[in-house]
């Protein structure tokens, strides 16, 4: 079952598969220089430290919101919005290679921790949906689809091929049933039809709004 676009998952296997989805960012950045931060990543305007940088901050906010209900209260992941989370991201992408790294292990870890003691109270204020549309026991597959994705947008050599069985079971349903909503045009959704009822050789020509 789905609901608002979250995946049902049962939170102990999604936070297996987050931690190990952590460790192999972990593997691909330790040896990361300074030169390669500051490259561009496969995002449009953002280097691999900006990348790193949101990834580092998107796990404080799980952090900020799960506090929050261990406690009950309502907290926001960002809160001071849109805003606050663009320029902590540009700020944090100036920082060294070895700045960046510790920053996204360290939020990594803090995260992992502030999960089992949210599972060990039994996930208390779920209800407390902040900004969020999702309850806070869906935060470790939340977070699962956010390191997957940009590891990916990362383009330190870890590609789509390299995704978890258990991310791509879990996102590949979601991510179909979202697909009407992108097609703008009517030819688009003849198109991708034909194509997935192998009325036609392939999906060329096929225009998705964003993800």
């Amino acid at each position: 079952m789905r609901q608002d676009g979250v995946m049902d998952i049962e939170p102990n296997t999604a936070i297996a598969a987050c931690v190990a989805a952590h460790q192999r960012l972990r593997e691909t950045t330790d040896t990361i220089d300074d030169e390669t931060v500051r490259a561009p990543s496969r995002l449009p305007g953002w280097s691999v430290g900006h990348v790193l940088t949101h990834l580092a901050r998107n796990a404080d906010g799980h952090v900020l919101r799960l506090e929050g209900a261990l406690g009950g209260r309502e907290v926001a992941r960002y809160p001071g919005g849109g805003e606050q989370r663009e320029r902590d991201i540009e700020q944090g992408a100036r920082r060294t290679a070895r700045e960046l790294v510790e920053d996204l292990a360290g939020s990594a870890r803090r995260l992992e921790d502030t999960w089992s003691r949210s599972q060990r109270a039994g996930w208390p204020n779920s209800h407390l949906l902040a900004d969020d549309h999702w309850p806070t026991s869906a935060s470790s597959v939340r977070r699962l689809r956010e390191v997957e994705v940009h590891h990916v947008d990362l383009g330190l050599g870890f590609e789509p091929t390299d995704w978890s069985d258990d991310f791509v079971d879990w996102e590949l349903p979601l991510t179909l049933k979202r697909l009407p909503r992108r097609l703008s045009q009517p030819a688009d959704a003849r198109g991708l039809l034909a194509w997935l009822i192998g009325r036609s050789e392939s999906a060329a020509g096929v225009h998705l709004d964003p993800w």
